[in-house]
């Protein structure tokens, strides 16, 4: 497996399992979970860090020499807002790369397909490695790849809401036609679910909630961690064929009698 490695735009991963930043206890527990998980992607909101480095910030506890930053654009709910937001954390120095949010509804923080689509072309085409959040539509994900999008990250479940993989169906007809590396992004409540995502051949997991609320969530990170390993590994073993009735483990040829 030392060779099974995750590739984005050129860049080369060895972990799957990508971490978000938000949501926890306090910095040090996030700093302690984010080793525990193995993770090397890093995900951070632009419109919720302390952008002046001179002051104190989350960014603080994360070495940059450790973990490649991935700013998002969390809390936008239109192309254009999107699109400052990007442009703005690569000002301070944040990075190139940016996880693409635009929101379209207020609950159930389903994207706006129509304004992701849009941001997507014009950060492209600006020089950015846009990795954009997206529902389980796979028209929306071939037009997103098309647009020049470095990965697609289609929805498990709502953000936050820990149901698992709703839709695993949807999830696999979007990895299959893809020509660009899909990470299911939001849903993952447990191990199972990060498991059942990689089950289904997908390149990686973006995940926070599900570390960040658990009860020990240094724990959970570990846990996802072998989750995320665990389920790759029996996507490139191969399942045995699902059958409607048993087969005896013991072939009856051969048996003395």
């Amino acid at each position: 497996m030392a060779d099974d490695t995750l590739v984005i735009a050129g860049r080369t991963f060895r972990s799957r399992l990508f971490l978000g930043t938000g949501k926890y206890k306090d910095n040090e527990t996030m700093a302690a979970a984010l080793e525990a998980s193995g993770t090397e992607v890093v995900t951070v909101a632009v419109r919720r860090v302390e952008l002046d480095r001179t002051k104190a910030s989350l960014l603080d506890f994360l070495d940059p020499k450790k973990y490649f930053l991935l700013p998002n654009t969390a809390g936008c709910y239109t192309a254009q807002d999107a699109i400052r937001t990007a442009r703005l954390g690569r000002e301070v120095g944040l990075s190139e790369w940016i996880k693409l949010e635009v929101i379209g509804d207020e609950t159930t923080l389903f994207p706006d397909n129509e304004a992701l689509l849009e941001a997507t072309k014009v950060l492209v085409k600006e020089g950015f490695v846009v990795l954009p959040y997206t529902n389980d539509d796979l028209v929306n994900a071939r037009k997103l790849q098309d647009a020049g999008a470095a990965a697609v990250m289609p929805l498990g479940a709502p953000i936050g809401s820990g149901m698992g993989i709703q839709n695993p169906h949807a999830i696999s007809i979007i990895k299959e036609f893809a020509t660009v590396p899909v990470i299911v992004d939001a849903g993952v409540g447990t191990a199972s679910d990060a498991a059942r995502a990689m089950e289904l051949g997908v390149d990686g997991v973006l995940m926070n909630t599900g570390v960040a609320g658990a009860k020990d969530a240094v724990l959970m990170a570990s846990a996802m961690r072998k989750a995320v390993e665990a389920g790759r590994e029996a996507f490139l073993a191969g399942r045995m064929p699902m059958k409607r009735y048993a087969t005896a483990s013991s072939p009856s040829e051969g048996q003395v009698r």
